[in-house]
């Protein structure tokens, strides 16, 4: 099978490593790729909204199926441009179609669609510019802290958590007059603060069976002790301690449940990745957000784990048989750390020299923001390298986990050392 991978991070090349492990693969592509990924397929220098040239690339390599890592061309639609062409619509797309890609693309749309379906998740209400006064009053009768949510894609930015009644008016006001966020804050979910414990649990569907993949929980501060700045993600476990059988089994009964027989009810075809944002409240589990692909670093820790071939289970999902594939997952604990470029989440350089990564033994190195410069690999991106370590319990994947990210150098490095820590 020739398979094409959409992207460009952490996430894609996981999901590189792990297909090219698997008897079925014939060839693989990644576009854009990064240094990293070359390694196990062939980058192509193609943008991931460039669909017209992915599509040529599709059909002048007889690629047999489309694997979309990142939410942006899935929510712009990548999936129904390639249905819609009778020369392209032979070849499966592993991701959501526009409708469906609308659970992360709008998260009015994502709450709307929680309350129709009776699952579980925090007290909302939607404001725009027709209603910002209705909005302004209606933070007066909230509880504080209270949640600010963007309503589009915002780069993981668009989330704002207020402590006082006055930032929160403020940051209303900025976001939906102002365009703090552009036109994704052109609709605002304001949001009950649900106080509690994060993670993730993430599901494989075609549309009617699923398959539950491993829980993950990531830290998104940059600083030790979850301190500082938000980021695209410092570090991932799985599984997670906390997340017990007594809770997935809630969590599988009230969420994932409802989510897949929801789309089904509405008429959404969905074909793809689940990401189950989940806040565990007191044992109870509740829906913080939705998004349509894998997450990342998360990927980085759930793609080891599964035993199965990742083939054979992308290939369930296009025909429609996923119930019938084989699923089996490592009792292992998976650690990752990222490494990242100093300054980030604010501003950092790139084009930094990266040396050593060929004496890290013990741990897999993903690279998620890295390029060839003249024969070198470079840094060209906040996060750089995800340094993941399988191992038999939680302790040592912590330890290895550390000690590898240690091993490898480039100016100004900088990463966490407490990732799951907190869990033991």
């Amino acid at each position: 099978m020739n398979i094409l991978i959409i992207g460009s991070g952490g996430r894609e090349s996981a999901f590189a490593y792990k297909l090219s492990k698997s008897p079925r693969l014939n060839q693989l592509f990644i576009a854009p790729g990064n240094a990293g990924t070359g390694q196990y397929g062939q980058n192509i220098d193609l943008k991931v909204t460039d669909f017209e040239g992915i599509a040529a690339f599709a059909l002048a390599n007889a690629i047999d199926m489309l694997l979309v890592g990142p939410e942006e061309p899935l929510v712009k639609g990548i999936h129904d441009f390639f249905l819609g062409r009778e020369d392209l619509k032979h070849i499966p797309v592993v991701g959501p179609q526009k409708e469906g890609a609308q659970l992360e693309g709008s998260k009015d749309f994502s709450k709307e669609f929680m309350f129709r379906h009776n699952v579980p998740t925090a007290a909302y209400k939607s404001f725009d510019k027709s209603n910002l006064e209705e909005g302004l009053v209606y933070l007066e009768s909230q509880k504080l802290p209270i949640v600010l949510k963007a309503d589009g894609l915002a780069a993981g930015k668009g989330v704002l958590i207020c402590e006082t009644l006055e930032d929160a008016k403020a940051e209303l006001t900025a976001m939906i007059a102002d365009a703090k966020f552009g036109d994704a804050s052109s609709v605002v979910v304001i949001e009950e603060f649900l106080k509690g414990i994060e993670l993730s649990v993430f599901v494989l569907t075609d549309g009617n069976s699923y398959k539950v993949l491993p829980s993950a929980k990531d830290y998104k501060r940059i600083g030790e002790g979850d301190t500082g700045l938000n980021t695209g993600g410092m570090g991932s476990i799985s599984p997670v301690p906390f997340a017990d059988e007594t809770f997935l089994t809630k969590v599988e009964e009230r969420i994932i449940k409802p989510t897949v027989e929801g789309l089904k009810k509405d008429n959404i075809p969905y074909k793809g990745f689940i990401f189950i944002g989940l806040m565990n409240v007191d044992g109870e589990p509740f829906v913080i957000e939705y998004n349509v692909r894998m997450g990342d670093p998360e990927t980085e820790s759930v793609l080891p784990r599964i035993d199965s071939d990742l083939v054979d289970l992308l290939e369930g999902v296009a025909q429609g048989n996923l119930h019938e594939r084989s699923f089996t997952v490592s009792p292992k604990t998976a650690v990752t750390v990222m490494l990242v470029s100093g300054g980030y989440p604010g501003d950092y350089e790139s084009g930094k020299e990266i040396t050593n990564i060929e004496n890290v033994e013990d741990s897999i190195v993903f690279h998620a923001g890295t390029k060839e410069l003249d024969g070198k690999v470079v840094t060209a991106g906040g996060r750089v390298l995800a340094v993941t370590t399988l191992q038999d319990n939680l302790f040592d994947a912590l330890q290895q986990a550390t000690a590898d990210a240690g091993r490898v150098f480039f100016e100004r490095k900088y990463f966490r050392r407490d990732i799951g820590f907190d869990l033991i």
